[in-house]
């Protein structure tokens, strides 16, 4: 009589990851500077990664990259499966420094975009509109940059970056000018507005806590030539009371790990 033959089934393949952008062996010199080498990342539709690593690795220059700001010496970018080849309107880019038309009002600088684009006046003012209240700014529609404090600018740019409906939004640093008090709130409105708008979310950051706090993944790059050294996915559930957040346990060893990992870097 034959013995039964036990047959392992092989464990069931993971389901694949719906990739909105996907970077292949992005390599950048400047000069005889190698800013990053052999890139490859995918980013999740409707999620927002950061980007961090020590200074120099090449987060804003790889963030510009996929702006299509920059161009990369080698490898390649797809948005929706599209190469990347200049700006386009499925991206849209929130500078450090608020990039804001000091002579335009709230309203012109936030529907600035849909103008370019040829969208109706009343259309696009009724977006703008929309967008300045989400960011909390309304009221100040009428009130010119100077007018506001850096915190409030900084709005302004992220209700302008919202507006146009872009698929990925690029935030290069965008809280690193406000001061702490500013830099929480924003921190709790970005992950509001990640699930409200279901947008993707592309942030660069030097703060190993701003990244574990608002990230649903984290990209580390290694000093330069920047390249994917680790990629973290803090389980941390932001739901209720975002204070409740800082206290989580599983946020603080998180933290903990990333800076474990970094401190050899740190001068």
């Amino acid at each position: 009589m034959r013995s039964a033959v036990l047959r392992k089934e092989p464990p069931p393949m993971p389901a694949p990851v719906d990739s909105i952008v996907e970077v292949r062996g992005i390599s950048k010199t400047y000069g005889d500077v190698e800013a990053l080498r052999s890139v490859d990342l995918d980013f999740p539709r409707g999620k927002l990664t950061s980007l961090l690593g020590p200074s120099g690795c090449g987060k804003t220059t790889l963030l510009k990259i996929i702006a299509g700001l920059i161009e990369a010496n080698a490898g390649t970018v797809t948005v929706d499966g599209k190469p990347v080849s200049g700006p386009g309107p499925e991206r849209a880019f929130v500078f450090q420094d608020f990039a804001l038309m000091p002579w335009a009002t709230v309203m012109r600088n936030v529907a600035f975009g849909l103008e370019l684009r040829g969208v109706a006046k009343t259309e696009r003012e009724d977006k703008a509109r929309h967008y300045i209240r989400e960011v909390g700014l309304a009221g100040f529609e009428n009130k010119y940059p100077h007018e506001l404090s850096g915190g409030m600018r900084q709005r302004v740019g992220l209700a302008r970056a919202l507006s146009v409906d872009a698929e990925v939004l690029l935030l290069d640093e965008p809280f690193s000018a406000v001061d702490e008090q500013n830099r929480r709130k924003f921190q709790e409105d970005l992950i509001r507005l990640r699930t409200n708008q279901n947008k993707t979310f592309i942030f660069v950051t030097h703060s190993i806590e701003e990244a574990v706090y608002i990230s649903d993944r984290i990209v580390l790059l290694s000093p330069r030539p920047g390249r994917v050294s680790q990629i973290i996915e803090p389980e941390i559930d932001r739901s209720g009371d975002p204070e409740r957040i800082h206290r989580d346990q599983h946020y603080l060893d998180t933290v903990d790990e990333i800076w474990q990992g970094l401190k050899q870097y740190v001068e």
